[in-house]
């Protein structure tokens, strides 16, 4: 996955283009310097520039004539034209709005509002906000496809609970299935992946396990592993099925992953010795690597869980140490959630100052832990009523743009910490930006965020306001690549029926498009009303373009030949059965 940040290419950028001397600048020319000058009072200048020249050419123009002869026009104008502008009115307005609405769905934003900031606003003296062809917002628009290709990627969890002690205890529970079929085959293909190679003929017990492990169902994949047993007393990856699938609590799951660990520590040391002798003993020593890294990874995640948290630490920072090329397996996230627990900070932030580069993949453990350490900063003392009074300061400043950072790597993520949105238990797999990432983030570290005072009051006031800053549509980014719109689909395969998938949040739409939907609705209703009741619209019309009346059995009627504004007093109903 190349989930990049916008700041590499801003930092290429920076960094291929000239730097100029601290100090000094260029010298400006006369005409630069008068285009500078009157850049902010353009606007002032064509103002009264315009109403000079009207006051010259009043009497040339006869601007008063014109003016009185278009009043005199305008008093005689019937009932039916109003019918027929208000309809007209209505129409346009109906057109208009259905612009709008296509141009939005297609664009992300208004139109009218677009024309107003890129073309008038430049005229009134406003800088242009197009970017240009070469600048790097371009080109990740020009690079969409193959980077959404990249991000659609499924990644395994790497909090993803045990089969045995806690996904099949909720079936128990609940009834319910917690993992996808989907997802189980992932995980399949993993351990295929992970536990075999080509040498396992030579071993009869990881014969059997390879076999283990391409069953689907979980009574015979166990019976296998009790079978590579009794044919070798020391085979690891039977001792891993027997821990994943067959434990009901953690601390069997522990005993069985101890007696894995000194199996597989054997292993390996054979290995090592062989493995320059072919590449088939190359490929055993890969495989040997990965069935011991997995084995201690898993123990320290059932320290974890037991609450021998300083030993899992441990076990995580030697296997970081020990195999760092195995980046791949995100340990770091293991490592950081453990920190949290522990609430060393310092030490949380020395590992993402490690991780959280440019050129490395990015998580929602990442970037929200990042937002955690910058929110506690500031936490305890925000109020939204006094940063509305006196600003944000520069912590308050920089936590912000760190929520916004993660908000919009995975805008998933605040409704499950907000508890606006229920848990489930996190998948095996995760697609990163998904709706299955923000449940694994949300499910181990919402009790982190809870235990900074403030923290989550400092994201629901902010999170809303920075999402609506976020690059739309999805074929656009501004701090990473763009949101995939493949994410949907993976998580519906990813997450359990009874769920309700997150997907892309829809933005608020813009001002305009209300404007135009209620100013079609309006003036189709005055219309309707103008021609069902004239002589009632008429009256409400007069008495509302009018001055108040001493009376109210009085009215005002415009009959006059000479548009003189007469009174006269309603009579009171004939009772002839004509009328």
């Amino acid at each position: 996955m190349a989930d990049g940040d916008g700041l590499g290419e801003v930092a290429t950028t920076a960094a291929s283009s000239p730097v100029p001397t601290p100090g000094l600048s260029p010298p400006l020319g006369w005409r630069e310097r008068l285009r500078a000058g009157l850049a902010g009072t353009g606007a002032s200048l064509w103002f009264v520039a315009g109403l000079g020249l009207l006051y010259a050419l009043r009497v040339p123009l006869r601007l008063c004539e014109n003016l009185a002869a278009v009043t005199v026009f305008l008093n005689s104008l019937t009932p039916k034209f109003y019918v027929a502008l208000t309809g007209t009115s209505s129409l346009i307005s109906g057109l208009i709005f259905v612009f709008e609405w296509w141009y939005f769905h297609k664009h992300g934003t208004s139109f009218i509002e677009q024309v107003s900031v890129n073309h008038l606003r430049p005229l009134m003296g406003g800088t242009e906000s197009i970017s240009e062809p070469g600048s790097p917002s371009r080109n990740r628009e020009s690079e969409t496809s193959r980077h959404n290709l990249s991000e659609c990627k499924v990644w395994r969890n790497p909090l993803n609970l045990f089969r045995g002690a806690e996904y099949r205890r909720y079936t128990w529970v609940t009834g319910k299935e917690p993992l996808t079929y989907y997802d189980m085959n992932l995980s399949a293909q993993d351990h295929q992946t992970f536990f075999t190679c080509d040498t396992d003929f030579l071993r009869p017990s990881d014969t059997v396990m390879q076999k283990a492990w391409r069953e689907r169902n979980p009574p015979a994949r166990i019976k296998a592993a009790y079978q590579a047993l009794e044919l070798n007393n020391d085979c690891a990856t039977a001792y891993v099925l027997l821990a994943e699938e067959e434990a009901t609590t953690i601390v069997d799951a522990e005993r069985l992953f101890k007696q894995a660990l000194k199996a597989g520590e054997t292993i390996y040391r054979r290995s090592q010795q062989c493995q320059h002798q072919s590449p088939q003993h190359e490929a055993q020593l890969r495989r040997d690597t990965n069935v011991l890294v997995y084995i201690k990874r898993r123990l320290a995640m059932c320290a974890r869980k037991l609450g021998r948290i300083r030993e899992a630490v441990k076990i995580m920072r030697d296997l970081m140490k020990e195999f760092p090329p195995l980046t791949m397996l995100n340990i770091h996230e293991n490592l950081l959630e453990s920190l949290l627990e522990l609430q060393a900070y310092a030490d949380v932030q020395a590992v993402l100052a490690k991780y959280d580069d440019i050129s490395l993949p990015k998580s929602a453990a990442i970037c929200y832990t990042a937002a955690l350490l910058k929110t506690r900063t500031v936490s305890d003392k925000f109020s939204p009523e006094t940063a509305s009074r006196r600003g944000l300061s520069t912590a308050e400043i920089n936590a912000v743009e760190a929520i916004h950072r993660a908000v919009e790597f995975n805008p998933h993520v605040p409704k499950y910490l907000l508890e606006m949105k229920s848990l489930i238990l996190p998948p095996e797999h995760i697609l990163k930006r998904g709706d299955s990432e923000a449940i694994a983030y949300a499910f181990f570290h919402l009790q982190h965020w809870k235990r900074i005072e403030g923290a989550l009051n400092l994201l629901q006031c902010t999170w809303e306001g920075t999402f609506r800053m976020i690059p739309y549509p999805l074929e656009k980014g501004h701090l990473f690549y763009p949101y995939p719109s493949c994410t949907e689909t993976a998580d519906r395969e990813l997450l359990p029926t009874f769920h309700h998938v997150s997907v892309y949040p829809k933005k608020e739409l813009p001002f305009f498009i209300h404007f135009t939907a209620g100013l079609c609705s309006s003036t189709a209703m005055i219309a309707l009303l103008t021609h069902q009741f004239p002589e009632i619209m008429g009256v409400f019309a007069k008495a509302f373009c009018s001055e108040p009346l001493d009376s109210p059995g009085t009215t005002v009627m415009g009959e006059n030949k000479h548009y003189q504004r007469q009174l006269r007093f309603l009579a009171p109903p004939p009772s002839s059965p004509d009328c």
